[in-house]
């Protein structure tokens, strides 16, 4: 049975957009005592968010920036 048009707005609704789901997953893994290797990757992923990243931004300063740009996305 085919869903309902309510019901797929609602599901789409709930679920997190890829980018963030992606970012997420690095703010856990550096929570967990990791390291990220490669700070393009983290650039990527902020790009991806919507920041401006400098090539010569510190990795902490963008990674700062994503878990600000994250805990916004909470309280909304």
């Amino acid at each position: 049975m085919k869903p309902s048009p309510l019901r797929r707005l609602l599901t789409q609704r709930g679920a997190a957009k890829p980018e963030q789901a992606q970012a997420r997953a690095l703010i856990a893994a550096i929570d967990a005592g990791g390291i990220p290797l490669h700070p393009a990757k983290v650039n990527q992923i902020a790009r991806e968010l919507g920041l401006e990243v400098s090539r010569d931004a510190p990795v902490e300063a963008t990674i700062a920036r994503i878990r600000a740009l994250l805990s916004r996305s909470d309280r909304a």
